[in-house]
């Protein structure tokens, strides 16, 4: 498997690179508007084409890049099904396999920070590598606190779905603001100071309830823009050319 983890500054975004050595069929993860170009010239340098633009939500802090890389390379965009967007080519549902060539994703429902977030889990001759989205980060996790978030259901999605994943699960999720990459599903649930060491329910409920965070600042016209699978508008408001706190989704 050809993989590579790319950084978008701004947002604190990773987008995540997939591609099968036995068909050269290749999938972009999470992309950015802002880093499309970097993106072409990464897969050029390869000698790969993409085939597939692939969301884990509906992005607040961004704009995805997956429309414009559908202009310039004729990929497919693929989604949450559940999302219903008509500017996608392929949904995706918990249960149904998602092939690039001979890697298989399996997304996974975990609804809590968007009630329709889906992450991917791939299973690399025996290592799994959780694609995590917005729902789990390094030690930290998603808002609940905008765009049908729900603390409750974040919970569950992280118990039920990551927590019950081996203890070496690689996680590689789809933000972090410390200059960090990697996790594991052991170290969140040690680690983890919402999450981890046998946090209630009630408890990871009030943590977040406590966190008071500012209104994102992209929301407005990142979710509209997102809609549209990377519509971005002619211009943007003052002052939304950097990241800052509001911005962060955790």
């Amino acid at each position: 498997m050809h993989f590579r983890q790319l950084y978008e500054p701004e947002s604190s975004t990773f987008t995540y690179l997939l591609a099968c050595p036995d068909t050269g069929v290749t999938a972009l993860i999470d992309p950015v508007l802002e880093t499309v170009e970097r993106d072409l010239e990464v897969l050029q340098s390869m000698g790969l084409t993409l085939d597939f633009a692939v969301e884990t939500h509906i992005h607040a802090d961004h704009i995805t890049g997956a429309l414009r890389l559908k202009q310039a390379t004729g990929c497919r965009i693929v989604g949450p099904a559940m999302d219903a967007l008509p500017c996608r080519d392929m949904g995706v549902r918990e249960g149904e396999p998602f092939e690039i060539g001979r890697i298989v994703l399996n997304p996974l429902f975990t609804p809590g920070h968007t009630d329709t977030h889906h992450a991917y889990l791939l299973d690399h001759h025996g290592l799994k590598l959780l694609f995590s989205g917005d729902a789990l980060l390094i030690e930290s996790c998603g808002r609940t606190d905008f765009q049908s978030g729900d603390a409750h259901r974040l919970y569950h999605s992280i118990h039920d779905q990551f927590f019950r994943l081996p203890d070496e699960t690689l996680v590689y999720p789809a933000h972090d603001y410390e200059e960090r990459r990697i996790t594991t599903i052991g170290q969140e649930k040690l680690r983890n100071p919402r999450l981890g060491k046998g946090r209630t329910e009630a408890e990871f409920v009030q943590i977040m309830h406590d966190m008071d965070l500012p209104y994102p600042r992209k929301i407005d016209f990142s979710v509209p823009g997102n809609e549209q699978c990377g519509a971005s508008p002619d211009t943007l408001p003052d002052g939304m050319g950097g990241q800052r706190e509001s911005s962060r989704q955790g």
